[in-house]
């Protein structure tokens, strides 16, 4: 393990920037979520320099404390990212008619850069996460803040739905009728719960003996929940889902009831069978539990949104050919990838590459796939999509590492993070909200979450216990 050095005898300014910079990525954290998730092009340049600004002032720290340390191999392929987008951008390419203008990769050069800048800040972030989150009391507060974000929108979203009756609740372009919470658009805030309530529901499920802790997290679990639910999202309500799902598997319960069988080839096939056996009827109970309290708690307006569903595949709005649905969308979006399939059209230029493949009247452009894997396709081409797989690959490697750690909390964590970001990968399927600037960082909090127990010091009394100890 990579531990951090001990700051016992570090300068006295070096210390006191190293909790001014936990501080501020605390802080960067909670007001990046306050104005509509951070959507508006003046506040993403705001978070962005407040990012370049913390990353001084953790150069100026590494400076005086002479700790150079800096573990490289998990951003390595996200500033490989980067670099690829600002190529993308470069005009390399000579243009047809007389005049020869030279071209880019990207059908959007500027809007190319912004993603390019805008990654290199979420790239700096995991950077900044990973020094400074060096102990457990720092990473329980970093946890803390995503909970307490989560609930906080939660609670806001739930009082805005039954409060407001006129434009502008608190926030003023939040529209009546529309969106949820802090959020615009209700899907995004929806992704948003689904990475708080996978990190709670680890926590509640992955260290047991914690009552107080967990007295706690109950409550705010089933207040996320039941958030959820009631934004009337149905990507969310699916991943949420799916998030159960992926953590009974995960926790394997089956081992515990048969751990005492006979390592004979008889008592192997009864614990596969009987594993498979309580996995399924767990399954079917919480397939109808959650049906019920879905409706329960969403009522017909939530049955009536997944009744419509199937609009979303069909074709709409057929008397202007606005072709919107994302049957058509995802459709032009292949189309897109095929004909730019090694470097795609550009980082942020999809808006403006889809217009040649999306066949319709103009009067509605799509701006993003409503699919973020054809959109990576689209617009990185099997190049991005290579750097998002060696991403991936690093990313799992390191997981694995933490959920077999020797703390129960680390594996707690490490679990809670997997399943907030497990939540993500579904709904990534139908959905754009890893284009919310505080979802992306969201995103990446925990993935540093799940990794970060291979660099922080064991508490003395760890020892492997509680369900994890069946990951390992």
């Amino acid at each position: 393990m990579n531990h951090e050095e001990p700051t016992a005898n570090v300068h006295p300014v070096a210390r006191f920037l190293d909790g001014l910079i936990y501080f501020l990525l605390l802080a960067t954290l909670v007001l990046t979520a306050i104005p509509y998730g951070t959507i508006q092009q003046w506040w993403i340049s705001l978070f962005e320099c407040l990012v370049f600004v913390i990353a001084m002032l953790g150069l100026i720290e590494a400076i005086v404390s002479k700790r150079w340390s800096l573990d490289l191999s998990l951003v390595v392929p996200l500033l490989a990212l980067t670099l690829f987008a600002l190529i993308q951008s470069v005009p390399l390419f000579s243009g047809p008619g007389p005049m020869n203008p030279r071209t880019s990769i990207s059908a959007d050069p500027y809007g190319t850069r912004l993603f390019a800048i805008q990654l290199f800040a979420l790239t700096l972030v995991v950077l900044l996460l990973r020094r400074y989150i060096s102990s457990k009391a720092r990473l329980r507060g970093l946890i803390y803040v995503i909970i307490g974000v989560g609930a906080a929108s939660a609670l806001f979203g739930i009082a805005r739905q039954n409060l407001q009756h006129a434009p502008g609740f608190v926030l003023p372009a939040l529209p009546v009728g529309r969106g949820f919470g802090q959020f615009i658009n209700r899907n995004h805030f929806a992704l948003l719960l689904e990475m708080t309530l996978g990190l709670t529901l680890g926590l509640i499920l992955g260290e047991k003996g914690k009552h107080r802790r967990l007295m706690v997290l109950l409550p705010i679990g089933g207040l996320l929940w039941c958030a959820l639910i009631y934004s009337n999202s149905r990507g969310g309500i699916i991943a949420s889902f799916c998030q159960l799902l992926f953590l009974l598997v995960l926790l394997n319960p089956m081992r515990q009831l048969t751990k005492d069988r006979g390592e004979t080839k008889v008592g192997g096939f009864q614990n596969f069978t009987g594993g498979i056996a309580v996995r399924a009827f767990l399954i079917v109970c919480l397939i109808g539990l959650f049906a019920y309290g879905v409706s329960w708690i969403g009522g017909e307006r939530v049955v009536s949104n997944f009744q419509l569903a199937a609009t979303d595949f069909s074709q709409q709005e057929m008397q202007n050919n606005a072709n919107t649905s994302r049957k058509e969308i995802w459709s032009a979006t292949w189309q897109m990838f095929k004909s730019h399939p090694v470097a795609g059209l550009g980082f942020g230029g999809y808006w403006i590459g889809i217009t040649r493949y999306h066949h319709a009247s103009g009067e509605i452009t799509p701006q993003q796939a409503h699919n973020d894997y054809l959109e990576l396709m689209a617009s990185g081409g099997l190049i991005g999509c290579a750097l998002a797989a060696w991403f991936l690959v690093v990313f799992f490697r390191r997981a694995q590492t933490s959920l077999r750690s020797q703390d129960s909390y680390y594996r707690a964590a490490s679990l809670g993070a997997i399943i907030g970001m497990f939540g993500v990968v579904v709904h990534s399927f139908v959905d754009f909200g890893l284009h919310i600037t505080i979802n992306t960082f969201l995103f990446l909090a925990l993935l540093v979450i799940a990794v970060q127990a291979d660099r922080l010091p064991l508490a003395e009394d760890a020892a492997p216990s509680g369900a994890l100890r069946r990951l390992s």
